[in-house]
């Protein structure tokens, strides 16, 4: 009798604590970042970051490997199914692979395995679509309101299942959305405590700060920054979107710079990619309302993608942690 061929694995089952060191593996995923890097010995290898809708993992892949030629050529985004053993660096999961092959669309659909690739936010997506625009209804200034209002009749179509990154936080599809609204929900609760910040103007500044995204990337499988990503990036793309919708809608010139100037500085430091730093109340509210939710979908997604049983998750390079993802004693979330 043959030997039997490995089931096909998530992620999340890959790293759960059944599977143990030299264990063979199959999995069908994406291959989301492929960097070069050369050894101390000057030999060439490759860190590659694949995953699924359950998670992700990093695993090198040196220049003597069968396997390396095929990942030195293959891009970004693309469904591979892979073969391997299991291995651990450091007490987290880092496979060597020993067999790759690209698959298209038709094979994932064929074999049932597109949507176990493609995550999304766990809110339902049109009911996030309706929250978006009952907050674009709340502002009260008229050509405010209008110039939001064309900027998502240009972008709404994509909006819906953009990415808010390629991979820190909420990246995935639809994660640009829910990370918009989250922002709009925490910028509604803190509002009253800032009488100084135009509480329309920042409401704007939130729902608008990230439209150059849906420009940006590109890739249905995986997100990548395309031409203008590349180029121009969302910053100056969004902030074209919105001078547009601005004039169109007439909107007072002072208001207008002051919504650009959002859209400019939202990204916080020069270095992470701000065209300006914030200089007004309703830039900095923001910006910092942007970092936060930023950070806190970092820590939702490792709470969601952390095999049960483990107390941390994997490192994130956004937090420079991993995150505890144990309940504190004594009570609830909620603090009840």
């Amino acid at each position: 009798m043959g030997k039997e061929t490995p089931a096909i694995h998530t992620v999340s089952e890959l790293k759960s604590s059944e599977r143990s060191t030299g264990e063979a593996f199959r999995a069908v995923l994406l291959l989301r970042k492929i960097a070069s890097r050369t050894a101390k010995n000057n030999n060439p290898f490759l860190l590659v970051e694949a995953g699924d809708r359950t998670g992700s993992f990093h695993f090198t892949c040196f220049n003597d490997n069968p396997v390396y030629a095929a990942l030195k050529t293959a891009a970004e985004g693309s469904p591979v199914r892979l073969q391997g053993q299991v291995e651990y660096y450091q007490n987290r999961f880092s496979p060597r692979v020993t067999d790759i092959e690209t698959l298209n669309e038709e094979d994932l659909e064929r074999e049932g395995m597109l949507e176990r690739l493609i995550a999304g936010p766990p809110e339902d997506a049109d009911a996030l679509m309706e929250e978006l625009f009952d907050f674009i209804a709340r502002i009260r200034h008229d050509a405010l309101r209008a110039t939001v209002e064309a900027v998502f009749a240009e972008i709404s179509p994509v909006f819906k299942t953009t990415p808010a990154a390629v991979s820190m936080h909420h990246a995935y599809r639809g994660g640009l959305l829910e990370h918009t609204v989250h922002m709009a929900r925490a910028g509604r609760a803190l509002l009253p405590l800032y009488p100084e910040v135009h509480a329309d103007l920042a409401l704007s500044g939130i729902l608008v700060h990230d439209a150059g995204k849906t420009v940006e990337y590109e890739g249905a499988l995986a997100a990548r920054r395309g031409r203008s990503g590349i180029l121009q990036g969302h910053v100056v793309l969004g902030y074209r979107m919105v001078r547009k919708a601005g004039m169109k809608a007439r909107l007072d010139p002072e208001l207008l710079e002051r919504l650009e100037h959002i859209v400019l500085s939202h990204q916080g430091e020069l270095e992470w990619g701000a065209a300006a730093m914030a200089a007004t109340p309703e830039a900095v509210f923001v910006s910092m309302v942007d970092n936060l939710d930023a950070r806190m979908g970092m820590v939702q997604q490792a709470l969601r993608e952390t095999p049960e049983g483990e107390a941390f998750s994997d490192y994130l390079a956004g937090l420079k942690a991993p995150v505890l993802v144990t309940p504190p004693a004594g009570g609830d979330a909620a603090g009840r």
